[in-house]
């Protein structure tokens, strides 16, 4: 599903260049779910904005299913955003004066959907993720937990094959945030492709396949199942 090659991007900062990230390379397979870790400044978050395609790499490929990313038009990039990936972060991002049900349907209305389909879906999700009876309520109504179900919802509603989580229990206390993480593997088990960045070890833990990131390289990748950890950094498929 997922190729990466020789991925580098680089930034300026301050008139010195940054090394985010320095040809990178990384395969994940449909349905995978798979944790990125590492410390602060380590290149995990400029990984997931490549992975997200809100953000080019300086050199190298990224392919996202039978399409090579680097080479698409921006208008192409946004289509491929809008209907094959969706995101959620730390910060819900939910529009306060908005319903659940307004914030989720939000991605339909962008991308042209009829009122009553997106109104449907819109519900259908919330309801996925527990919180059709809270569907008419605005985000100040809502709890921290509730706040991202409502994130969760709007990522999904337009039935994407892969979800990326930045920091996605970083707003939250442990029981909310193991709630969440436990809906976002539900999800995984249907089949979706769920790519976590996080820098707390019990998050990631919890993942079947964790890549571990320092100074804009992968120094680990590790799938653990119910034998225990193993290598697999060659054993990647797409």
């Amino acid at each position: 599903m997922i190729q990466l090659a020789g991925v580098s991007r680089t930034y300026v900062v301050g008139g010195s260049p940054v090394h985010a990230l320095k040809g990178v390379d990384l395969a994940i397979g449909a349905g995978e779910y798979v944790s990125i870790m590492g410390p602060s400044g380590s290149g995990k978050s400029t990984l997931l904005h490549l992975l997200g395609c809100l953000d080019r790499p300086n050199a190298g490929s990224y392919r996202f299913g039978e399409a090579e990313t680097t080479t698409m038009t921006e208008a192409e990039r946004c289509r491929l955003r809008r209907h094959q990936i969706g995101f959620v972060f730390q910060f819900f991002h939910l529009v306060p004066r908005l319903t659940a049900v307004g914030n989720v349907e939000l991605p339909m209305i962008f991308a042209g959907m009829p009122p009553g389909e997106r109104t449907e879906r819109a519900w259908q999700a919330l309801e996925g993720v527990g919180l059709g009876a809270r569907a008419g309520h605005r985000p100040d109504q809502l709890s921290g937990g509730e706040q991202q179900r409502v994130a969760i919802a709007r990522a999904v509603a337009m039935r994407p094959s892969l979800l990326l989580a930045d920091e996605p229990t970083g707003n939250l206390d442990r029981t909310s945030g193991s709630e969440i993480v436990g809906l976002m593997e539900r999800m995984n088990q249907s089949g979706l492709t769920l790519i976590v960045v996080t820098h707390d070890p019990q998050v990631g833990g919890r993942a079947r396949r964790r890549v571990r990131l320092s100074d804009g390289l992968i120094v680990a990748d590790e799938r653990h199942g119910a034998g225990g950890p193993s290598s697999a950094a060659s054993a990647a498929t797409v």
